[in-house]
């Protein structure tokens, strides 16, 4: 578990391809702090499993089933990364409950900056749009944010200085790719409300009526 605070940006250092999985290398410092092989550390949104490390970097497998949902099989030598620990449970949360279990890729629709702000809108599949409310929390890249506006599948989010200097967004262009990971807490009360529902992956206003809602 996460919570979509980004602790620092690392480097890849290498990229290395291999029959059903790519192994990454990543240059770090705050996050190896207290870190072990088998930990999990978030890479751009993405849990993934320590596998090696030194002093200067650490380096994980990921696998097919990741390289298929999520921009890291686009990754690059010299590329930035969003890293973060996993939770301690002494720890504040700062942010929302993130997996690190990305539901899929979007592309950037507006990336701008007006009056010391900066505004991101990705646009968001039907099949995930739902999960996605106004001053709700969805987390891209890794990073948790807060949903400004929401119009029609085009989701508006309102980054604030530190998160955009301190994170990837501040590389990121119109047209590009982030990983979307919406939030979890609306996936299972979907799935609980809908169980026993004769269309058990959607909800309905006559349902809802019918559950007592």
């Amino acid at each position: 578990m996460f919570t979509g605070i980004v602790e620092e940006m690392g480097t890849v250092l290498a990229v290395v391809r291999e029959t059903g999985r790519t192994r990454l290398t990543i240059a770090a410092e705050r996050v190896l702090e207290g870190t072990g092989l088998g930990d999990s550390i978030n890479i751009e949104g993405v849990c993934q499993t320590v596998a090696d490390l030194d002093k200067n970097s650490f380096s994980v497998f990921t696998l097919a089933e990741s390289l298929r949902k999520t921009t890291l099989g686009l990754l690059r030598p010299g590329d930035r990364v969003n890293l973060e620990r996993a939770l301690r449970p002494d720890s504040r949360m700062g942010g929302h409950m993130v997996q690190g279990h990305v539901s899929c890729t979007v592309p950037i629709r507006e990336l701008r900056r007006e009056s010391g702000n900066v505004y991101l809108s990705v646009e968001i599949p039907e099949e995930q749009i739902r999960y996605c409310v106004a001053e709700g929390s969805i987390a891209l890249d890794g990073v948790s944010l807060t949903i400004a506006e929401i119009r029609g599948r085009l989701v508006r989010v309102n980054i604030i200085p530190g998160t955009f200097g301190g994170t990837t967004l501040g590389y990121k262009k119109t047209g590009g790719l982030m990983n979307l990971e919406t939030d979890i807490i609306g996936r299972y009360v979907e799935r609980l409300l809908a169980r026993g529902a004769p269309d058990a992956g959607k909800l309905s206003a006559e349902r809802l009526i019918e559950l007592g809602y």
